[in-house]
């Protein structure tokens, strides 16, 4: 069995206007490179591998957070937001025309206008998850967090999530031969760092 924990990149300054941002990439602002500093991996998380998406907000909060560089892994890149990237959800939701759906009303087939549907980012990201060897740890993005631990804990986009992704914490789910499964404990937070 392996474990395999996904972390949040921090903030941007898209995040905080509300915007999509997809595969656009977007840098962390200072605030979040500041609030970053006071955290670090749990010790028994430190020497586990260490990934991040390509984009180059998760690079950053993995080198702030775990003290190193961390390789690069394309299949946790964000999921394609399409049409959308850029703009804010909630001019979407408010446009009756423009086809958004909140995510419990997804599926696993919906997808933005020219974007990926959960089901195209599960199609990239599953080969690659079960040839992992070692514990892993992964900064990546919310939408790519969601198909893993909707698929961990058998959630089809249909209702309330049964997790909420917060950042500065672990999400935790193992990898098996008999597939994957939410880890006890699912959720860790980072250590403070001593100062």
């Amino acid at each position: 069995m392996i474990r395999f924990a996904m972390m949040r990149h921090g903030h941007t300054e898209w995040n905080r206007a509300g915007r999509i941002q997809g595969r656009t990439d977007i840098p962390l602002d200072d605030q979040a490179r500041a609030d970053l500093a006071g955290f670090c991996l749990p010790e028994d998380w430190r020497h586990a591998d260490l990934l991040a998406s390509p984009l180059s907000r998760a690079q950053e909060t993995a080198r702030i957070v775990a003290g190193r560089e961390p390789d690069t892994a394309p299949e946790l890149i964000e999921m394609d937001w399409g049409d959308w990237e850029g703009m804010k959800g909630g001019d979407l939701r408010a446009d009756p025309l423009s086809g958004f759906r909140d995510i419990e009303q997804w599926g696993w087939d919906y997808r933005p206008p020219n974007g990926e549907s959960p089901v195209d980012v599960w199609t990239r990201l599953e080969p690659w998850l079960f040839s992992l060897s070692r514990d892993t740890v992964a900064v990546c993005h919310i939408g790519t967090m969601r198909i893993v631990l909707a698929r961990a804990a058998g959630w089809n986009f249909d209702g309330p999530a049964p997790f909420r992704i917060k950042r500065n914490r672990l999400f935790v789910v193992e990898i098996s031969d008999q597939g994957l499964r939410v880890a006890t404990p699912d959720i860790r937070r980072l250590d403070m760092v001593a100062q």
